[in-house]
């Protein structure tokens, strides 16, 4: 199975799979106005890749059977003054005084 990947030029992180390069017939027009411009990254067999960079390889080919494409969100950002307050033993958030 061919895969071609296009990356968002809106969105860091946010990469759109479909079935075939430049196929975006089963793409919503919401998703395209929002992803923009997609730039080509590449073109894949999936047969020849056991492993995918963040992504599961079984839902993205499930998704790309049934949607006709899969969408790829940046991963979450983590909150570095959560994160350094919990280190610190505070509370992840000060409380707040009104």
């Amino acid at each position: 199975m061919l895969c071609a990947i296009y990356k968002s030029r809106k969105h860091l992180g946010m990469y759109l799979y479909v079935p075939n390069k430049d196929q975006f017939d089963d793409v919503p027009e919401i998703l395209k106005d929002k992803f923009g411009k997609p730039e080509l990254v590449t073109v894949l067999s999936l047969d020849k890749h056991e492993k995918l960079a963040g992504v599961d390889k079984q839902k993205l080919v499930a998704e790309l059977e049934d949607k006709g494409f899969y969408l790829q969100l940046p991963p979450k950002e983590d909150d570095l003054l959560m994160t350094h307050r919990k280190s610190l033993g505070l509370q992840a958030t000060p409380d707040k005084k009104f």
